[in-house]
């Protein structure tokens, strides 16, 4: 068995974000990192919209990245820390669109290690050095310079290595263009390494130390250490130079505290949220410590004109403002801080990085929610409903009493949102079902963490925002947009066509009916366009009107009986085709006169399509036809002066071409784009061909199913690019992205006529018309292949189950450190005992949706379980539980001799503590659907003794997994009954399988384990277990012998039991061979094979066996905890096999990964890969330099388009 690994969605969760001039322009870009996953952002300062300019797979982990400048330069170049023990540092090249490497030196072993630099990177403010850092003992600082050429050069690795030291972080401290001097808190574990008894443990002490690259003598010095708080965990670099103070704010839990050698520190404390649900702070100045610290998790440091500002934010969520005071010398010296300010400034979902753009936007890359785009709107220093605290007012020094400080939180009021990035983190469960009856199934995803948590619907294709949408006196058959001057930046009239009869909107402010254009409206229209610079044509049944400017008409009409039956033009060029086969060929001369060709083109079928290719630059013409007949052929036809309507090539299709249109497709990755014909057929085929430009032969024929109408095609331009919009029973979009051709439906209704819009409020969208409606939309977010339909939810949510009787699902969520209903209740009562002894004011509890749920200590649950409607996005029942009872484990079960009908099983337990794991006692809920299968009614609750982390139905009972233990339940009037157990188990059952008697278990530390369940003597009997220990998150069984999971490490699996193994287990008549057959290696008497090995980087949630595309082949669709959807497509053949195996070997010499990571042992970090093809490694050869791909090509004993066809083909027969 042989597999192809391909992505459908990169990750979404994004690990670093940071900001800097890339392209050399003055205006920032955001690079962000998702986990292997490089991508550049542009946010747009005047729509507030963040566009992806390129996004590149590194086939490596990015573990830190920071931007850096060489001084006097206006580019930033981009120094990556990755887990291949190598420093690379990058350069974007915003003419190619890709990401140059300009440097990449090795300096230790590759993977994620303790000792190896790569985890910590920081750069010098001024771009004269960085130092790369590990967790533990390694530092190194490389010395950045330009040669003669004013290229970047990189010296070799000066050490500033400590034994037994470890690192918490590391940033540059600014100190104008004095020595360069980083900053690291460390911490010092020499002698509880030696001790024992724990003493020296309990003792030891963080220190924040500087190290100073001394640029005269070439290395680098310890130069300063300070003992800091041992809470402390973040740097933030202070401006220095000319523009502050210098020195560094230590974070640490409940304080901020500036440090800079020679300067006595001075600390602020962060204020707190205020808590509904704990006792108040009293009156007589003694605050009561909740018990819970506040940390600083990110912050982003802004210069202004004069001055500068920090905004810090706290693991809950609150941003606060730093300012700072300090002296000045009267020679312009600057000396150390005098005063810290700190005042609550707004509250967002939690971020990993912040990034504050000078154009007043903030971005904040969430840890589990949607990435946001702020637009600034105040400093907040206006804002006096919230205390500002001062450091000169509060005691300072080593010995100062602790202090509590609040504020008063509220709604968003300094910052508003004005951008989202869609992110599915973090992903937990996953299931692909087609509920609505697409051509294509839906992922239905568990999302998110805590309140901000969410159940998603993605459904295969792009977001489509409707402008506008308004009703037509009938139904229209087309509609067409042109301007009145080609000098024009927008559209000028809207022309909707109709049964009998023509309407001419006027697009300005609004869009409304105009009659005195020179449109005939007495007549349906076959075609509208603009010819020159400001005239018109509008092609009728009867004629050719052409309207000039001053409305001026000339007409040509139809020769006797005959009418015209399709039309094409452009802006010099009209072709018509009369009933009966005829082509008529006119031209715009230099007086802007229409002429007619003196000969006509006979066909000897009728001609059911023409298009008329786009005029190049600087031509005169289009050299190019394109006609369309009945006998199923394509003719390209030449309009050159020389050869004019003589035939140049011809392509036999397999049904009747309905639509053509010829494009110019910018997926070179030059300014040059590459010529197709696109062909729409009766059947709902596109065919796309590549059309020379210079001979007019076609080549590199590609097909792809659309729907099952025939295929319309438009021109329209997305994002300044020409696009091709495709209409069947589902609309599609062909387009260029990041030099990729990519064909994508859109998700909206099914649409019967389209063209280009561009108005001033709508500058690049498209009109359409479906049934009498007409419809103004825009696609603008090209990167997202899913659209997303969200139901948020109260919880974190754990597992889902689909009813199939109602096509609900039934959703369990849980959230840990928060309170129960029934302790919250009580919490509030004692808040208003405390408030009538006269204490404290009553808090309202705070919304959750912004501030989070209120935080309880270890050990408390929430829990509830939802039945929600997918197909509204609607809630149908809420069951809260109570007790301190969580839910972990949920199914829907037929029981025998019950008439059919489903119960749901949810499995509880209370008082859970995760470490160790424990709980008082475990539960089996057993809920009746109501009468529509949209409610549940509790039937009865049994005790059990273990937390039920797995159920599953099998064979009209139930397999109930609970910490090492099986058991198999059956139903009873109240309660379940045991009927049969196995406690042989290692660990913790995590999932269960069932196919005829066979019971497939995953537990969490020990891989898969095949059992049996014997009927005769009512027994489970594990027979097989896998030989390497794996820690399970998710598994699938394929067929009744093979299993795919995954690991918490990454690694995707295939396990297969042997065929002779399988037979034997079945055929044994007395089940005694099994029982009394000697274990192996520790275990069951029997291994399984291990079919496939893979590592994807990120840990799988989910995996499902499924059909993507509509009569595709079965494939493995997974899911990952950091967004990733991607799938395993099993070969069918041996000589293909072969063939990516050579292109992926070709590749990883040719391209290998951007950030110095071995191909190959990147995807054998823990086991050896085996039996799986890198499809993301293969589709690299689109990106190739053409050089390159005709090596590569040559070696392979192919064309190129041969190759590209064979990755385009892979990919769209299964998935997209």
């Amino acid at each position: 068995m042989f597999l192809y690994n391909l992505s459908l969605q990169q990750s979404t969760a994004i690990n670093q974000a940071v900001i800097g001039n890339f392209s050399g322009t003055k205006q920032q870009e955001l690079l962000v990192a998702r986990n292997n996953v490089l991508e550049l952002l542009r946010p747009d300062s005047a729509t507030g919209k963040v566009h992806t300019l390129l996004t590149h797979q590194v086939f490596g982990i990015i573990r830190s990245m920071v931007p850096f400048r060489l001084t006097g330069a206006s580019k930033d170049y981009i120094v990556i820390g990755s887990d291949s023990g190598r420093i690379v540092i990058l350069e974007y090249n915003p003419e190619k669109n890709v990401f140059d490497r300009v440097h990449e030196e090795t300096y230790g072993k590759s993977g994620c290690r303790r000792i190896v630099p790569g985890q910590y990177i920081a750069a010098d403010p001024k771009g004269r050095a960085v130092m790369i850092g590990a967790l533990e003992k390694q530092k190194l600082v490389y010395i950045l310079n330009r040669d003669a050429a004013t290229k970047l050069t990189i010296s070799s690795p000066l050490e500033a290595h400590k034994a037994h030291t470890l690192v918490h972080d590391m940033i540059a401290v600014d100190v104008g263009f004095e020595n360069p001097i980083f900053a690291c808190i460390e911490v010092d574990y020499s002698e509880s390494d030696q001790d024992p008894t724990g003493e020296a443990f309990q003792n030891a002490e963080k220190v924040l130390t500087y190290y100073e690259l001394d640029l005269g003598l070439n290395h680098v010095v310890r130069k300063w250490s300070n003992k800091i708080d041992m809470r402390a965990n973040k740097l933030i670099a202070v401006p220095g130079g000319v523009d502050g103070p210098s020195g560094v704010l230590v974070c640490s839990e409940d304080y901020i505290t500036w440090r800079h050698q020679d300067h006595p520190a001075v600390r602020i404390p962060i204020p707190r949220r205020p808590d509904p649900l704990q006792p108040s702070p009293s009156t007589n100045g003694e605050d009561i410590d909740t018990g819970r610290g506040v940390i600083i998790v990110s912050s982003v440091m802004h210069k202004l004109k004069k001055g500068f500002f920090v905004l810090v934010q706290t693991e809950d969520g609150d941003v606060f403002k730093i300012s700072m005071e300090y002296t000045a010398g009267a020679d312009g010296t600057i000396g150390g801080v005098t005063n810290l300010r700190i005042k609550y400034f707004d509250t967002i979902p939690v971020t990993v990085s912040l990034c504050l753009l000078k154009s007043g936007f903030l971005f904040g890359a969430n840890e589990f929610a949607n990435h946001q785009l702020y637009q600034i709107e105040n400093l907040g220093d206006d804002d006096e409903d919230q205390m500002e605290y001062q450091s000169a007012e509060l005691p300072q020094g080593e010995d100062a009493e602790d202090v509590l400080v609040y504020f008063n939180p509220r709604g968003l009021r300094n910052l508003a949102v004005v951008d989202e990035i869609e992110s599915v983190s973090a992903l937990i469960d996953a299931k692909v079902l087609n509920l609505a009856e697409d051509d294509s199934p839906q992922i239905y995803a568990l999302c998110g963490r805590g309140a901000r948590s969410s159940f998603r619907m993605l459904r295969h294709g792009l977001e489509v925002s409707e402008m506008a949408v308004s009703e037509l006196p009938g139904n229209p058959n087309a509609v067409w947009t042109v301007k009145a001057n080609s000098t024009e930046d927008h559209d000028s009239f809207i022309i909707v066509s109709f049964g009998d009869a023509t309407l001419v909107l006027s697009i300005g402010e609004t869009v409304e009916e105009v009659t005195d254009t020179g449109f005939l409206n007495s007549t349906p229209t076959i075609t509208v366009g603009q010819l020159g610079d400001d005239a018109l044509v509008q092609v009728y049944p009867r004629g050719i009107r052409h309207i000039r400017s001053d409305r001026r008409v000339s007409e040509w009409r139809t020769p006797g009986n005959k009418t015209i039956v399709r039309a094409a033009c452009n802006r010099r060029q009209v072709v018509i085709a009369l009933s009966g086969g005829e082509l008529v060929y006119f031209e715009l001369d230099s007086g802007g006169q229409l002429n007619e060709y003196q000969d006509r083109k006979e066909f000897a079928a009728p001609i059911t399509s023409l298009s008329i290719g786009p005029i190049p630059e600087g031509r005169q013409r289009s050299s190019f036809l394109a006609a369309g007949c009945e006998d199923n052929t394509v003719r390209i036809i030449s309009l050159d002066p020389d050869s004019c309507l003589q035939a140049m090539g011809m392509q036999a299709v397999s049904y009747t071409p309905v639509s053509l249109t010829i494009t110019e497709m910018m997926d070179t990755g030059t300014s040059v784009g590459t010529l197709y014909l696109m062909i729409g057929l009766q059947s709902g085929l596109l065919v796309r061909t590549t059309l020379d430009s210079i001979t007019g032969t076609l080549s590199d024929t590609r097909l792809r199913l659309l729907g099952s109408r025939p295929v319309k095609l438009f021109n329209v331009r997305i994002q300044g690019a020409p696009a091709v919009l495709a209409l069947s029973s589902r609309s599609w979009l062909s387009y260029t992205y990041q030099s990729r051709s990519k064909l994508i439906p859109l998700s909206c209704a099914p649409l019967e006529y389209g063209s280009s819009f561009c108005s001033e409020q709508c500058p690049e969208g498209i009109v359409a018309i479906e049934s009498n409606n007409l419809h103004i939309m825009t696609v603008e977010k090209l990167s997202n292949v899913f659209n997303h339909s969200v139901i948020p939810l109260k919880y974190t949510p754990r597992r889902f189950v689909h009813i199939p009787q109602s096509n609900h699902f039934a959703i369990i969520e849980s959230e840990h450190n928060t309170w129960c209903p029934s302790d919250k209740a009580k919490k509030l009562e004692e808040k208003a005992q405390q408030m009538d002894e006269g204490e404290g004011a009553l808090l309202e509890e705070l919304p959750p949706d912004q501030f989070g749920l209120p935080r309880a200590e270890s050990g408390k649950w929430a829990s509830c379980i939802r039945i929600v409607n997918p197909s509204d996005s609607e809630t149908t029942h809420l069951i809260e539980l109570d007790n301190n009872e969580a839910a972990f484990s949920i199914t829907s079960c037929v029981f025998n001799g019950h008439g059919g009908e489903a119960f749901l099983i949810v499995g509880t337990a209370a008082d859970v503590k995760l470490s160790p794991r424990s709980c008082s006692s475990g539960f089996l809920h057993t809920y009746k659907f109501g009468a529509d299968g949209t409610t549940l009614e509790l039937l009865h609750k049994t005790p059990i003794d273990g937390i039920p982390y797995a159920l599953c139905a099998f064979q009209g009972r139930l397999l109930v997994g609970m910490g090492p233990i099986l058991r198999i339940y059956d139903v009873g009037k109240k309660k379940l009954l045991r009927k049969c157990e196995n406690k042989q188990f290692p660990n913790t059952i995590l999932t269960l399988h069932t196919q005829g008697d066979r019971i497939v278990v995953g537990d969490v530390q020990e891989s898969v384990h095949y059992c049996t369940y014997r009927h005769f003597d009512n027994r489970i009997v594990v027979f097989a277990d896998d030989t390497t220990p794996r820690w399970i998150t998710t598994t699938a069984m394929l067929d009744y012998d093979t299993v795919a999971g995954g690991d918490k490490f990454g690694n995707i699996f295939v396990d297969r039991l042997p065929a002779e193994t399988s037979e034997e287990v079945d055929d044994d008549p007395t089940g005694n061979k099994l029982v009394y057959e000697k274990g192996y290696l520790q275990g069951a008497p029997h291994k399984v094979e291990h079919a496939a090995e893979f590592f994807i980087g990120e840990a799988p949630t989910s995996i499902t066996k499924t059909t993507m595309v509509p009569g595709g082949r079965e494939i493995i669709v997974y899911t990952t905890f950091l967004g990733t959807i991607g799938c395993l497509v099993p070969f069918q053949s041996k000589e293909d096999v072969d063939f990516f195996q050579a292109l992926e070997m070709h590749l990883r010499s040719k391209a290998p990964p951007l950030c110095g990571r071995d191909h190959l042992s990147y995807r054998s970090y823990y086991v050896p890969v085996r039996n799986v093809i890198d499809g993301d490694m293969c589709e690299q050869f689109n990106l190739l330099a053409p050089e390159q791909k005709r090596q590569i090509a040559e070696e392979l004993d192919r064309e190129v388009h041969e190759i590209a066809k064979k990755l385009e083909d892979v990919r769209n027969r299964v998935a997209f």
